[in-house]
């Protein structure tokens, strides 16, 4: 049997990076029931950093993330992570006061600014007028290249000695006295400690280890690529330059994407864990929403996908031991900001593994390890 420090279940994002910044410290594997990394939820992102998304703890998360980033350390990858986008917050004239709140709840220092009609529809052309009364504009919002990003974390894990295992799915985790042993289809492991970052998974991989469940919620989430409306190619800006616009209320969003456009009915839809598929009322309730706020004909949908996004009870990740079971780590829902956030959340679950408290970079915006604890949902 081999035996390993530490054993992360799933490589998702959330997994991979932890593990990335633990295996410095001594022997890490990481367990993936599919062939390959970020199958799920990690590799159906919309891949966007915007620090201002989120709920306080993951708009901590993400501003402690951004100097790694925009600045990633020496050696980790050659070519930038972020590019330029640029976010557009709508909303129709019944939505102004739920703008109004977003707009006071954004910026770290100064405000984000506020645009009016005429203003709103020169970010977004294709934009109705009568429909983007007014918007909030981050213009710091940037692209992720998230498999970039994935494969440094491989890379950095790698090479400092990490053992990375696919299409192996855990079937047991029994507690030891020195441990833990984790029973999958291909043999059993031990190791010293568990971090459960399975993402949908992580209340089912719990009762693998007799672990009473913390009551996550995966959510489904649809989004499909669609053609540019003819005559696109004369407006201005040009696509590429366009921001992702998004309904205050999270009904829709549209992003550019490779000359096309990536469409999502931004729904939170409750599921069992599973490989998601999308839903055809959803694809058509898409349609319908962004037909009324933009000026395309959606005629036919070139490819459609969904992901589950789960969620904490309270809708804020958990970075934590189980004080019901020793060495049992959480790692989990994050909700969406996987990738905004692992910078940061990967280095604080590390610190926390290693029985330090967060870094101090991080604390100082305002993040609290009792923020993310497991103790909060008990």
């Amino acid at each position: 049997m081999n035996t390993f420090d530490v054993a992360v279940i799933g490589a998702g994002i959330a997994g991979v990076s932890v593990a990335a910044e633990l295996a410095q410290y001594g022997t890490v594997v990481v367990i993936e029931r599919e062939t390959q990394p970020a199958y799920h939820t990690s590799g159906r992102s919309a891949a966007l950093f915007a620090t201002n998304n989120g709920n306080p703890v993951v708009r901590a998360l993400s501003f402690a993330s951004e100097d790694f980033y925009r600045n990633p350390p020496e050696g980790f990858i050659e070519h930038p992570l972020l590019a330029p986008r640029g976010l557009l917050m709508i909303g129709r004239p019944d939505q102004r006061d739920a703008l109004d709140r977003f707009h006071a709840s954004t910026g770290k220092g100064e405000r984000l600014p506020k645009l009016d009609e005429a203003q709103t529809c020169e970010k977004n052309p294709l934009l109705r007028a009568d429909y983007g009364a007014s918007a909030v504009w981050d213009a710091t919002a940037c692209d992720i290249d998230v498999h970039a990003l994935l494969q440094a974390y491989l890379k950095s894990f790698r090479r400092d000695g990490g053992t990375l295992l696919t299409a192996r799915e855990v079937t047991r985790l029994r507690k030891k006295s020195n441990g833990w042993e984790i029973e999958t289809g291909n043999g059993s492991i031990a190791a010293g400690m568990v971090i459960n970052a399975a993402g949908a998974w992580v209340d089912e991989v719990a009762g693998l280890a007799s672990v009473q469940p913390l009551g996550f919620k995966p959510m489904r989430r649809t989004a499909m690529i669609v053609d540019p409306p003819a005559g696109v190619s004369s407006m201005i800006p040009p696509l590429g330059a366009w921001p992702m616009t998004i309904d205050v209320d999270e009904q829709f969003y549209l992003k550019p994407e490779a000359g096309m456009l990536l469409l999502s009915p931004a729904e939170e839809t409750q599921m069992l864990p599973q490989d998601i598929q999308p839903d055809e009322i959803d694809i058509a309730i898409c349609i319908d929403r962004i037909e009324q706020a933009f000026d395309i004909r959606v005629r036919h949908v070139k490819r459609k996908w969904a992901g589950l996004r789960t969620f904490a009870p309270d809708r804020t990740p958990v970075a934590g031991f189980d004080p019901r079971t020793q060495g049992f780590f959480w790692l989990a829902g994050q909700g969406g900001y996987g990738y905004q956030t692992a910078p940061a959340l990967s280095r604080t679950a590390a610190a926390l593994i290693r029985g330090g408290p967060a870094p101090g970079d991080i604390s100082a915006f305002g993040l609290s390890s009792r923020d993310l604890a497991v103790e909060r949902l008990l």
